[in-house]
């Protein structure tokens, strides 16, 4: 029986694929890491945080009390609010909502309409406080300014 072209060719190409495959797994047997001292495998981070071979200098080091470790999320509740600037980029009055920009971040923060003191127009000048929502940050006591 004899063979067509194509045949020929695809087994060539099983052929060379095989061949790569296993010259590929010598290349790593050879190449293994296996063996490696355990300084040949440490690895330390330096002063900003990035991965380094070399390990850090002794006398930069630094005692740290267990006072000063944070586990978790920073907890502000006890901090008393502070009172941010901005003004009014977008309001409206039917569905009762809009948002203002922070004069000093220029942050935008949505403000409800429950939020308010006084009804507010788009550019209006505010004064506010922030407190963070289950949707994101909120403006809460939210004043007109003259």
């Amino acid at each position: 029986m004899s063979e067509t072209f194509a045949k020929k060719e695809k087994e060539k190409k099983k052929a060379k694929e095989k061949q790569d495959k296993a010259a590929k797994m010598r290349e790593r047997k050879e190449n293994k890491a296996k063996g490696k001292s355990l300084e040949d495998m440490m690895v330390y981070l330096d002063d900003n945080g990035n991965f380094t071979s070399t390990p850090p200098d002794p006398r930069n080091k630094r005692e740290i009390s267990l006072d000063e470790i944070q586990l978790g999320a920073n907890n502000n509740n006890d901090a008393e609010p502070v009172a941010r600037k901005g003004f009014v980029t977008f309001f409206n009055e039917a569905k009762g909502y809009g948002f203002i920009q922070d004069t000093k971040t220029k942050e935008s923060i949505f403000v409800h309409i429950n939020s308010l003191s006084e009804p507010l127009k788009e550019r209006d000048k505010v004064t506010f406080e922030t407190e963070r929502t289950v949707k994101g940050i909120a403006a809460i006591n939210v004043i007109k300014v003259a």
